[in-house]
């Protein structure tokens, strides 16, 4: 009998380990699929050179290696997402190539694949690796297609990104929910904002602006983000949706008279009527819109399990008591609990610095402290100005996540203290507690340059390179091949030239022209002679072949101008105060004829013009009329916003300078030169309404926006810079 009980042990422990062995076998080839998948996506022509392997591994730690195997390059990783992160590095740094995160640029492959050499092995050194912000969508990705966001998903896995915010189509989540709560499909679409607005909509800043939002764009939002769900959980990414944090229409006073429903803070010079209301996390009817949400979510969408659950973002809360506040964060995590026993609750930190003469230590540790610890994760949202860890005693045990902000607004000029932020990195990786789980980048907007964000997530794996190597590499990969002069370039953009603490920052044709001190409206910090020194060896090369490098002429060619700009200027104003209206007209003719030149350089690349940003609006609508819709709420965006947000999201691009900022400087200049040849008196309101109907007329406008097309990006460069040298 015994040895009969022995046997069938023995068979079912075969046939377990057999099951096991094939579960991980389809496993296995699921990861092997998704990362031939996306390399066949990004170097098609070059996909068979690779060879994807799975190998064993601690599940607590991703980890990948590259070698030479056979006459190819075998990557092995123990997903989908470290592979990915094995091709990038080998891509980056045998190949002289990068990836860019906008689908229209093609990855530049060598004719043969370098050997790797010796093996190189990896370990991610924390776990988490998140990405985007809320304002991404409004700032970059409003109308995006698949395409774009095939591409931005594969750039976010090739940087090992493994938990991304995932916004889009919720507004179809509550419209379905609203209903369920007695509000008409009218009122609905009108408490939403316009589509580039949404972000400020779903967290609690602002209702109705520039609505109301179209059927359609409910029903395409809801098939895209499928797409993306589907494919970042591919990439083994834990994407991170909403849940309701008491924002609400107004309407439900009506609908709920008895619920507890009060107005939030107004918010960034915005009228009452586009204020946005709270409900109390206490009432019945929380716990109840909090169901109706996340199951009609998880319908659409399947769930991860993680929330990003964000009251009060730069808006007071109905009471700042602490034990009001530990109240909220207590009944929010409960009613999230009650739909999903394993939900995690991921909040912004953001709030804790924009309003950190409200938000003191004991609310801070008042709203941390209503949720378990370990169930609540901080994303420490700009740490390369302020690390909140540090401050609050490392978020009082939450877990939290090490972030870089970089970019407000999609603002395109010059800014981010790079190296700063890697030195303050390497700090938290080694100080930051146990509860430091991850690294993240919460960029506002994309812009065209990378190398901020790939340099941050770079430091989230064993075998990261010291600076001079990093950079280095970078600069080979930009020129597509090593070359001295764009090495020196680049020595110099990293350690002396991207040291600013990134703000609210652009050029100074981009800004509403005032008669003010131009230099402290600009403020850079930095030497303005090594940022020409750079463009002078960027100059210095045989040619421009690569979109990196075009990218690189680019953006330090407009900012030296720019900076240029601000002289003049001020120049110009100078001679108004001293009433010489020829040295105002000399003077004017420069400032214009730098925005032209501005415009032309821009001109050279098509992510560097307004051409994508209005035909991606134009092109997700399927009528006329809802083009020109979307295309409106584009054009308000980038210029003035709404409020007293005028040109927070400036962007100097081709078509937008000479359409745009340019006439906005011809009123500047024609009105202060009229004033002293006429011995007239400034009538400063008068210029300003003047402004303000060109922004309008702009906003309101429809008219095809025309963008110079050149083709030598070099030999123009060298002749605008050889044209203004002298009087940099």
């Amino acid at each position: 009998m015994k040895s009969r009980h022995l046997l069938l042990s023995l068979i079912f422990i075969v046939a377990g380990f057999t099951l096991n062995a094939a579960s991980l076998k389809k496993s296995d080839a699921r990861e092997i699929d998704a990362i031939t998948q996306l390399a066949n996506r990004i170097i098609p022509g070059n996909a068979h050179n690779f060879e994807f392997r799975v190998i064993p591994h601690d599940k607590k730690k991703d980890t990948y290696s590259i070698e030479d195997h056979n006459g190819k390059i075998l990557i092995s990783g123990n997903n989908a997402n470290s592979m990915a992160v094995a091709l990038n590095y080998y891509l980056n740094n045998f190949c002289n190539t990068s990836v860019s995160w906008y689908a229209e640029v093609p990855v530049v492959m060598p004719e043969t694949m370098p050997k790797v050499g010796s093996k190189i092995t990896s370990t991610a050194r924390v776990d988490r690796r998140f990405f985007l912000n809320y304002c991404t969508y409004g700032y970059t990705m409003p109308y995006w297609d698949w395409k774009q966001w095939e591409r931005i998903i594969d750039w976010m896995a090739l940087n090992g990104i493994n938990m991304p915010l995932a916004i889009t189509g919720q507004e179809a989540v509550w419209f379905n929910v609203l209903q369920q709560l007695g509000m008409t499909p009218d009122e609905i679409r009108s408490y939403f904002v316009g589509p580039t607005y949404l972000p400020w909509h779903r967290m609690a800043n602002i209702d109705r602006w520039n609505g109301p939002l179209p059927q359609e764009w409910l029903d395409k939002q809801v098939e895209l983000q499928k797409k993306i769900l589907e494919r970042e959980r591919q990439l083994n990414m834990r994407p991170v949706l909403p849940a309701f944090a008491g924002h609400v229409p107004a309407r439900l006073k009506e609908l709920y008279p008895d619920a507890n429903i009060k107005y939030l803070g107004t918010w960034a010079g915005f009228k009452d009527e586009y204020r946005c209301h709270f409900l109390n996390p206490e009432e019945k009817l929380f716990a109840k819109i909090q169901k109706l949400f996340l199951e009609e979510q998880t319908r659409l969408f399947g769930t991860d399990h993680i929330y990003g659950v964000d009251p009060f973002n730069e808006v007071d809360p109905p009471s700042w008591e602490p034990d009001y506040l530990n109240k909220v964060s207590r009944n929010m995590y409960r009613t999230l609990t009650a739909v999903d026993s394993k939900a995690e609750w991921m909040q912004m930190s953001w709030m804790f610095y924009h309003d950190r003469k409200d938000w003191t230590l004991p609310r801070v540790k008042a709203l941390l402290s209503g949720v378990p610890t370990g169930k609540m994760s901080l994303l420490d949202y700009h740490c390369e100005n302020v690390e909140i860890w540090q401050n609050t005693d490392k978020f009082y045990g939450q877990p939290y996540i090490w972030c870089y902000l970089g970019n407000f607004g999609g603002n395109t000029t010059i800014t981010g203290n790079v190296k700063e932020s890697g030195a303050r990195l390497d700090n938290a990786l080694a100080n930051g507690g146990k509860n430091m789980l991850g690294i993240g980048s919460t960029l506002e907007g994309l812009d065209v340059v990378q190398f901020p964000y790939e340099y941050i997530f770079a430091k989230a794996w064993s075998n990261s390179q010291k600076d001079e190597t990093w950079i280095n590499h970078l600069a080979d990969r930009h020129y597509g091949e090593p070359n001295e002069n764009v090495r020196k370039a680049w020595d110099i953009l990293f350690n002396d030239v991207y040291v600013q603490v990134p703000r609210t920052l652009g050029i100074l044709p981009n800004y509403r022209p005032a008669l003010i001190n131009n230099d402290k409206r600009i403020g850079i910090n930095y030497d303005n002679n090594k940022l020409i020194e750079a463009w002078s060896l960027l100059l210095d090369i045989d040619k421009a072949s690569t979109n990196e490098i075009q990218i690189d002429l680019i953006t330090v060619g407009r900012q030296v101008l720019g900076n240029y700009f601000t002289k003049v200027k001020n120049r110009f104003d100078s001679a108004y105060y001293k009433q010489d209206a020829n040295a105002m007209r000399y003077n004017a003719e420069i400032l214009h004829s730098l925005l032209s030149d501005i415009d032309a350089l821009n001109s050279f690349n098509y992510r560097c013009t307004i051409e994508p940003w209005i035909q991606e609006a134009r092109n997700y609508a399927t009528t006329p009329e809802i083009a020109d819709y979307y295309e409106k709420n584009a054009r308000n965006l980038i210029t003035t916003w709404g409020g007293k947000l005028n040109d927070y999201a400036s962007r100097t691009w081709a078509g937008l300078i000479n359409d745009y900022y340019a006439k906005r400087w011809e009123v500047y200049t024609s009105t202060l030169i009229d004033a002293v040849q006429n011995y007239a008196t400034l009538d400063a309101q008068e210029m300003k309404t003047k402004m303000e109907a060109v922004e309008n007329n702009w906003v309101n406008s429809t008219a095809k926006i025309e963008t110079m097309k050149r083709y030598d990006i070099l030999s123009f460069s060298r002749m605008i810079y050889n044209k203004y040298r002298n009087d940099f």
